[in-house]
């Protein structure tokens, strides 16, 4: 979790799945305890993507040309591991990521990747667990309509309509 409220999400394997429901939601809050926390996405983890089984070692050399060291996840009993969609997860550590959303584009437009755990502009709360308590934290203005009905608080989303509130 970076300051502007992006992430990486996936350890689960269920990242294509999550990034369904929190692109068709009006509110996408987040709970994390304080080591969660870091300066740059890909800082503290690697990023799961989510490939197809066939041609997966392809997709594992264009991440490699990327810049990624890639690890394909394996279940504990040593056979790769399987998503709900049926997918297979590579695990690509790129080290801090300067440009996330250009790396989040061409991750996209890649013929194989169905997925990534990069979930940028998605999360509208943060709620972090730490030594001194609880924090909420809300996501950056520029994520935010201010001159929506709701005000401030209102987030901007490209499925919902302009005049959308969030409760």
């Amino acid at each position: 979790m970076d300051p502007e409220l992006s992430l990486v999400k996936g350890r689960g394997g269920a990242l294509l799945r999550e990034k369904v429901v929190a692109q068709a939601s009006r509110r996408v809050v987040i709970l994390v305890d304080a080591g969660k926390l870091s300066p740059r996405l890909g800082t503290r983890a690697s990023l799961p993507v989510e490939v197809l089984h066939f041609g997966w070692r392809s997709q594992a050399l264009y991440l490699e040309r990327l810049g990624a060291h890639v690890t394909r996840r394996e279940a504990p009993d040593g056979t790769p591991f399987v998503t709900d969609e049926g997918n297979c997860i590579l695990d690509c550590v790129f080290g801090p990521i300067t440009e996330p959303h250009a790396l989040a584009a061409r991750l996209d437009a890649r013929a194989g990747v169905a997925a990534h755990g990069l979930f940028l502009g998605l999360a509208t709360d943060l709620i972090v667990a730490g030594p001194g308590g609880v924090e909420h934290r809300r996501a950056p203005l520029t994520h935010r309509d201010p001159s929506s009905p709701e005000g401030e608080g209102a987030v901007s989303h490209p499925l919902l309509p302009q005049s959308s509130s969030i409760p």
